[in-house]
């Protein structure tokens, strides 16, 4: 009975730890340094202009490859993406992983804080 209490509490300490590491708040202004990263090629003011890469104004919620006047790859358009939290992390983790074809060139954030920082910082763009 011990060993089955042991063995559960593992788990569920375990999941716990990787839902928070995951999906951890994020501080917005630290995103905005973050996303000093891809101001190359991404622009984040409302109506501002597209670049290399589409202008993420409003992004987070929104269904990929959406925004207007963008020319987006053919495999970015099929891939049926919502821009949630958990989609751009993934993505953000490392692009072409997601969406094989991607035009993003961006190899990808490995360290999960800032992950959660630049989300933090797009989700406040609406």
């Amino acid at each position: 009975m011990k060993r089955i209490f042991l063995i559960l509490s593992i788990s569920a300490i375990t999941a716990l730890s990787f839902s928070m590491t995951s999906f951890a708040e994020g501080d917005a202004v630290k995103g905005l340094k973050v996303f000093k990263k891809c101001k190359a090629c991404h622009t984040a003011d409302e109506g501002g202009k597209n670049r290399v890469g589409p202008n993420l104004f409003g992004i987070v919620g929104k269904k990929a490859a959406q925004r207007e006047g963008y020319k987006y790859s053919k495999a970015m358009i099929a891939s049926g993406l919502t821009w949630d939290e958990a989609t751009l992390d993934t993505y953000l983790t490392k692009p072409r992983a997601l969406v094989k074809k991607t035009k993003m060139t961006f190899a990808g954030l490995k360290k999960d804080k800032q992950r959660a920082d630049i989300i933090a910082y797009l989700k406040t763009l609406q």
